[in-house]
């Protein structure tokens, strides 16, 4: 019985012993993912939104830089997704209810951004953005219909998309925070919506001096 005993407080010291192990080598179990990690490389690295041209729901078409002086809050996302690209584009909206609205469009620029050009025509993101009550101007909807330039700002922002054969894609989903300069700033929890908001008040009100 206490040889039992004495062998079940051994295990536990070593199972014990290497979560703290795990712990210190990854941070605080900050990297114990692959999108994790990802994410932390991103943040370190800020890489900069490349050239590319949008063309927006209005049909209009513009440089990145249209919006230099500005934060850009980004999602990357497809019309036809019915799974996450719903909730991701819900809760950028609710991101920007958040916002004080004297920062809408002076400060920061609402950016919804398709990896699906060849569908996701003026028309259509037009439609789309009704849905979810963006304005046009200070949430745009866009797409880049250059294949280069696409296929540059996903690899330059981790973005992964993969076509699955039948018109739909499996990616990953985040808000993407670009500063004035055109570099990313941040990328955030979709899913935590009151935490983004509120990260992006902060840096606001320290840019603005408030």
């Amino acid at each position: 019985m206490i040889k039992n005993k004495n062998n079940v407080i051994s295990i536990a010291i070593v199972l014990l012993f290497g979560c703290v192990l795990f712990f210190i080598g990854t941070d605080g179990f900050t990297a114990y993912t692959a999108e994790t990690a990802r994410v932390n490389k991103l943040i370190e690295d800020k890489p900069k939104f490349p050239d590319v041209t949008l063309e927006d729901s209005s049909g209009r078409k513009y440089p990145i830089s249209e919006l230099e002086d500005k934060y850009v809050l980004i999602t990357f996302m497809y019309t036809s997704c019915t799974t996450v690209c719903l909730q991701l584009e819900h809760n950028m909206g609710q991101v920007y209810d958040l916002l004080p609205s004297k920062y809408r469009g002076k400060e920061i620029v609402f950016l919804s951004i398709s990896f699906d050009p060849e569908r996701d025509t003026p028309a259509r993101l037009n439609s789309y953005k009704d849905y979810f009550n963006s304005d046009g101007e200070t949430w745009r909807m866009a797409r880049i219909s250059n294949q280069s330039e696409l296929d540059s700002l996903l690899k330059k922002f981790g973005v992964i998309v993969i076509p699955d054969g039948n018109g739909n894609f499996a990616h990953n989903s985040a808000f993407y925070l670009v500063d004035k300069k055109g570099k990313l700033e941040d990328v955030l929890d979709y899913t935590k919506v009151d935490e983004a908001a509120s990260k992006i008040v902060n840096i606001l009100d320290e840019e603005v001096g408030e």
